[in-house]
């Protein structure tokens, strides 16, 4: 039971900070609880041999007042034959007498067997409350056993959780990201760089075929006019 009232103190405090001060509380609940359920177990064979007792106590004391009330009748029965001249008023009273010895000892027998089955009752009584007490603390600390193991594993998840954060914060990967970022960068810009070196040589050639088809225009219409001069254009 001390196990039990030092286990569940978790409810009291921090999950994390409670389970690291148990070795293995899950195990040590199941454990108790295994541990409880053998007491309930002896208990419950406790109470049927005390059961037992008390309904052989219970039947011996009405077996004795039976007995008591069967020799009563006998020494009735005695006198009577007496009375109605069957059997002598010395012999009736003789065997009456004895009856009723027996009688009384039936009676002390009922007596003491009495006391003892009101013994054996109120160990019942004890036991059933017992076996009660047991079976109540088996099912809370089984229901609080579940709890135990859902907020352990809350617990753990948490604290992978946390351990991969702090793992990250710590790590270089925040610097990695910083260096990726640096060279994305660069490489982005050396892109910018060639392709406005291509634009540029491409306005280069743009300019020379401007110029050579402004020559060719010239050109033709310069020939024109020669032909023109020397009448070639007619034929």
């Amino acid at each position: 039971m001390n196990v039990f009232k030092r286990l569940f103190k978790i409810g009291e405090a921090e999950t994390q900070s409670a389970i690291d001060k148990l070795e293995d509380p899950i195990k040590m609940t199941e454990q108790g609880i295994r541990d409880l359920k053998n007491d309930l177990d002896a208990a419950l064979k406790n109470l049927a041999e005390v059961k037992a007792m008390a309904i052989r106590s219970k039947n011996e004391v009405d077996a004795h007042k039976s007995k008591a009330e069967e020799y009563e009748n006998k020494a009735i029965q005695l006198l009577k034959k007496a009375q109605n001249n069957d059997l002598s008023a010395d012999e009736a009273d003789r065997l009456a007498t004895e009856a009723l010895t027996k009688k009384d000892q039936c009676t002390q027998n009922m007596l003491r067997g009495k006391k003892e089955q009101d013994k054996f009752d109120s160990n019942v009584d004890q036991l059933n409350a017992n076996v009660k007490s047991l079976k109540s603390s088996i099912s809370a600390y089984e229901n609080e056993l579940k709890t135990l193991k859902a907020r352990v594993r809350v617990s753990e998840a948490s604290a992978k959780v946390n351990k991969q954060m702090a793992q990250i914060d710590s790590s270089s990967t925040v610097s990695l990201l910083e260096r990726m970022k640096e060279k994305v960068a660069q490489q982005e810009a050396l892109a910018e760089a060639y392709g406005e070196m291509a634009n540029e040589s491409k306005s280069i050639d743009q300019e020379i075929d401007k110029a050579l088809d402004g020559n060719s225009a010239q050109a033709s219409a310069d020939l024109e006019k020669l032909k023109a001069k020397l009448g070639l254009d007619k034929k």
